[in-house]
């Protein structure tokens, strides 16, 4: 049996192979693979780009990126169908997959082909399986661009499983199918989801769409707070949440996506006016703008984007308040009124003087209450359907590490 003297840390993947079958060799990656440096001199092949998901698909069907210069295109590496595809600076994040199509891949990425002692599929789906993206992981020095990059000494010396032949293609068979049964029904539990917010849009506008404005944001609040332009000082162990754009989504506060700070940078933060129960925070730039939630607590000030409606409880229900927020006609309002191209951002002044229906008390709380118990609902089935997602992902993960590393024989399941 082929036991190659590593080199280097590989306790990610060094316990599962040592427990692997006793047919079954392991070999460095830098002898079962040679690296190509083939390059699109001619401009003749697609231009394709690699995916997280390690599918290598053409640039075209991503849109929205930034064309290459056009003195790097006859630097880009050509790459041929069944060879591996590495992006070395996101392994850790999935940048690695074998190309079911020919064309040419950015320079910065490598590319290789397998020697002959490892099929192309299984290989895709080894090298994409849990113990090899924590192993990457270990390779890598920092997050930063330069520093998550894998260098070439650490993956040619990276060790591989290769079982007979016959046994990978039958590994391969299994997990393509295993895998496209789970992929389907995380489709479907996606689509659930994105049903659910249809759903979701659907009530909201229903209890608004029909009454015309009558008022402004402005006069159902105390006032309109806007965040200090700084970012709050962190202190890990504050007692108190600066909330930012991720804290809120879709009408609910999301805790822990803030920033935990002192009570002196709270106070400071809150000198323009203190969160209180039944308020709503709002925030105004970025790919959050227009998301809201109530306050949850008076334990919170304002991060950087976010801005608070301090309700006049004697004129408007804030949860009634916060539901018209995410109403069409008020989110089609905000997406028109933004300013700056990069990242839409929603003025203070804008965000003040929105149109909005202002009934009596009475009918506020019972549209509100109306709401709340709708959202509430869809919010359940929105968490049940995340967490089976969660699940299905989780045994999808686990399938193909099994597989690829001997943990069972997929002949007998088969």
């Amino acid at each position: 049996m082929n036991s190659p003297t590593l080199i280097g840390a590989h306790r990610a993947v060094s316990k599962l192979l040592e427990n692997r079958p006793e047919s079954w060799d392991v070999v460095r990656f830098k002898g079962l693979f040679h690296r190509l440096d083939r390059r699109n001199a001619h401009l003749a092949h697609e231009m394709l780009s690699l995916r997280s998901t390690g599918e290598v698909v053409a640039r075209a069907e991503l849109g929205g990126r930034q064309e290459p210069a056009e003195a790097s295109l006859p630097k880009y590496l050509v790459t041929e169908t069944d060879d591996l595809v590495v992006n070395p600076m996101w392994l850790i994040g999935g940048g690695i997959g074998v190309s079911r199509r020919a064309g040419a891949v950015s320079p910065d990425y490598r590319v290789f082909r397998s020697r002959g002692a490892l099929l192309p599929r299984f290989v895709h789906h080894l090298l994409r399986s849990q113990p090899y993206l924590d192993q990457y992981r270990l390779y890598t020095r920092a997050q930063t661009t330069f520093d998550r990059r894998v260098q070439q000494p650490d993956l040619d010396n990276l060790p591989l499983p290769v079982p007979p032949l016959e046994e990978q293609r039958a590994i391969a068979n299994y997990l393509d199918h295993e895998t496209a049964r789970i992929d389907t029904l995380i489709e479907e539990q996606l689509r659930l989801i994105e049903m659910l917010g249809e759903r979701r849009q659907a009530v909201i506008d229903r209890a608004f769409t029909k009454a015309g404005s009558n008022s402004r944001i402005v006069r159902a609040c105390l006032d309109v707070v806007d965040c200090p332009h700084t970012t709050p000082a962190v202190d890990d162990d504050g007692p108190f949440e600066a909330v930012r754009t991720a804290s809120v989504r879709s009408g609910r506060y999301r805790p822990g996506h803030g920033l935990r700070v002192s009570e002196a940078t709270w106070r400071e933060r809150n000198a323009g006016g203190s969160p209180s129960l039944g308020d709503v925070v709002f925030a105004r730039e970025g790919g959050s703008a227009g998301e809201a939630s109530m306050v949850p607590s008076d334990a919170i000030c304002l991060g950087q984007r976010m801005v608070l409606l301090r309700v006049d409880a004697n004129s408007c229900v804030g949860e009634f308040l916060l539901w018209q927020l995410y109403s069409k006609s008020i989110q089609d309002h905000f997406h028109l009124s933004m300013s700056g191209a990069a990242a839409g951002n929603i003025r203070v002044s804008v965000l003040r003087n929105t149109p909005i229906w202002l009934p009596s008390l009475e009918i506020q709380r019972s549209v509100a209450a109306h709401l709340n118990e709708q959202m509430a609902k869809i919010d359940t089935l929105s968490t049940e359907t995340e967490g089976f997602i969660e699940l299905a992902r989780e045994r999808r993960s686990a399938l193909i590490t099994a597989a690829v590393m001997g943990q069972i024989d997929v002949r007998e399941v088969a």
